[in-house]
């Protein structure tokens, strides 16, 4: 199994577990193969994902997903900065790897992680776009999360810190 550490930074000879909240278990973070759409964008990128999972009702996927497997939706003034950055895309090997969370396609090691290899992703509009997802640019991302979180679509909201305010757009 692989799975896969998206960043900016394109020297990581070693991934090092690191301490997330106080408290809590020094990790590696990484994420599947499915999952790695949701972070084909800079990290601080605020964004709603979504796609159709067991329970997601046949007018939850028309309304939300039409033909697409997914949405990665993020704010129109973040897609020049997706436009223009440079992502690398860090191969590791799964063995010391657990699934963290089924539903995002997390999985977390307590060890240090040597990457097998490493993909520069120049045009990450592209490499979403190649999974045959769709992107979504939209003037701010509230009435989407609003509405996804109420419906029966399976979800990430992700950097939501970053995100323009509530009214805002």
């Amino acid at each position: 199994m692989i799975v896969y550490h998206v960043s900016e930074e394109s020297d990581i000879p070693v991934f090092e577990p690191r301490k997330m909240a106080a408290g809590g278990d020094s990790l590696v973070w990484a994420v599947d193969e499915d999952h790695l759409r949701n972070y084909l964008v800079p990290r601080d990128c605020p964004r709603v994902t979504c796609y159709a999972g067991p329970r997601t009702t046949v007018a939850d996927r028309d309304r939300f997903l039409g033909t697409s497997p997914a949405v990665v939706a993020i704010e129109a003034g973040w897609l020049e900065r997706v436009r223009s950055c440079s992502l690398y895309c860090y191969h590791l090997p799964g063995d010391t790897f657990a699934s963290s969370d089924e539903t995002a396609g997390y999985f977390v090691s307590r060890s240090a992680v040597r990457p097998v290899s490493i993909e520069c992703i120049t045009d990450p509009v592209r490499a979403i776009l190649q999974r045959g997802v769709e992107l979504r640019i939209l003037p701010d991302l509230w009435s989407l999360r609003d509405a996804v979180v109420e419906s029966t679509l399976e979800f990430s909201i992700i950097r939501w810190r970053n995100a323009l305010p509530r009214g805002a757009a």
